[in-house]
């Protein structure tokens, strides 16, 4: 049997030192579990995380019947228990985040049973209350279990990564993980097919603009990567080995945040691609996840990294064109405001593109070289993602066609992170680009 905690139970204790530093690990967690089946032993595991005499237990439709019973079942000689179900589907925003506040406020604690928008909803909930909770995650889809940030939409649509606070505990039930919808799974996988493409676009900001950069977020994934990719098709058929590997990578990924302050190294130009189809796909949106759209982007973008790395000459770029009615127009006063101002915090005026030109020029041959052994071919990215089952073009996501060029091509609007996205349109090669990738 596999032993799934040997190093994340190092960096839980502290006794893993940060490569980058020298330094032994801190992190905010007082469990991290990943075990073939955790069935029976969840009151064992939250009775030394001292969570209170009375205890939320939150889960949805889906979850309640995959974990969410079983666990408040057995806590219930544990502490007091509230099993709150929501519906299917719930999405972490405000509205959200307040209703849970209310329907919880009589608990000392919350405990997700769930993953995704469920369980930032619980975390953000609760950090606002100044209440501990813990999470059972029950699908491998998504690194966000171990990140102290949420992932919350504002009241005008703006989806926005939030500070929050780590759980007491993290445990992850591979059976359970196993036994959840192929889809999910492979959403995970997808999340995590990102780390080539926020690597490549994290360090060549760090070079080109002298941003912070931190190796300790991909020194704790690489061992792990590859046994990851190499057990893709077992999501597929459920099989228990896979997931722990994916839930392994995935754990691995949300605890970089804790070392860095930041989830650049998991959330870069692709990122952006996904929050621009949650926040402005409307109906056009087909429904699918963010693991399921990031994978898509990250094939997108990896192939857009490989093909300007191939260049012998840099690109050249031109003053950023950031027009106020365009962002209006496409986004509506309030969000367009929003958008606008984080563009112009990386936009270009004609000498500063002058200059970047310059720039680029000069540290070209190094910075490609230093970027090669960052990459990842796309073709062995697209073939490990269908071979778990995931989408890996917008046609396959249930995208039109039209809404992906303009993710593609506006994602770079959502947020002030510097990426190839932002290189490419500058440089005028994004929309010949979009127009040759077939998806």
């Amino acid at each position: 049997m596999t032993d799934w905690n040997a190093l994340i139970a190092e960096v839980v204790s502290g006794n893993w030192k940060d490569p980058a530093t020298g330094k032994a690990a801190t992190v905010p967690f007082e469990a991290i579990r990943i075990e073939d089946d955790l069935d029976g032993g969840e009151a064992d595991l939250l009775a030394p995380l001292g969570l209170g005499r009375r205890i939320a237990v939150v889960s949805d439709v889906n979850t309640h019947e995959a974990m969410g019973r079983r666990v408040a079942k057995h806590l219930k000689g544990l502490a007091s228990i509230d099993e709150l179900v929501l519906p299917g589907n719930v999405d972490c925003d405000e509205q959200a985040v307040a209703d849970l506040r209310e329907r919880t406020r009589h608990a000392d604690a919350l405990v997700a049973v769930g993953s995704g928008s469920l369980s930032d909803t619980c975390k953000y909930a609760s950090f606002k209350d100044g209440r501990p909770y813990a999470v059972f995650g029950t699908a491998a889809s998504m690194n966000g279990y171990a990140a102290t940030t949420a992932s919350v939409t504002l009241g005008n649509g703006y989806k926005t990564s939030l500070a929050a606070h780590a759980p007491r505990g993290i445990f992850l039930d591979l059976k359970v993980s196993a036994a959840a919808p192929v889809w999910l799974s492979a959403a995970g996988l997808g999340d995590s097919l990102c780390r080539p493409t926020a690597q490549v676009d994290w360090w060549a900001s760090h070079r080109l603009f002298g941003t912070f950069y931190s190796e300790t977020p991909y020194a704790l994934i690489a061992s792990d990567e590859p046994d990851m990719l190499k057990s893709a098709a077992g999501l597929k058929t459920h099989d228990i080995a896979a997931n722990g590997h994916l839930q392994r990578v995935l754990t691995l990924c949300g605890l970089g945040v804790c070392f860095t302050g930041t989830s650049h190294h998991g959330s870069m130009g692709e990122h952006q691609v996904s929050h621009w189809i949650d926040m402005f796909a409307g109906k056009a949106h087909p429904g699918t996840t963010h693991g399921q759209q990031v994978g898509v982007a990250s094939l997108a973008i990896a192939r857009l990294h490989h093909e300007l790395l191939a260049l012998d000459q840099p690109p050249l770029i031109r003053a950023t064109a950031v027009n106020e009615q365009d962002f209006t127009a496409r986004y509506g006063p309030e969000l367009g405001a929003i958008c606008l101002a984080e563009a112009r915090k990386k936009a270009f005026d004609r000498a500063g593109a002058e200059a970047f030109n310059r720039r680029l020029a000069e540290l070209w041959p190094t910075l490609r070289a230093e970027l090669r052994p960052m990459l990842m071919d796309p073709d062995a990215m697209s073939a490990a993602l269908r071979s778990a089952g995931g989408a890996t073009t917008a046609t396959e996501l249930g995208l039109d066609r039209a809404v992906w060029r303009a993710a593609m091509k506006y994602g770079r609007d959502v947020r002030n992170r510097w990426s190839f996205l932002d290189l490419a349109d500058d440089a005028g090669l994004l929309d010949d680009f979009l127009a040759r990738d077939e998806q």
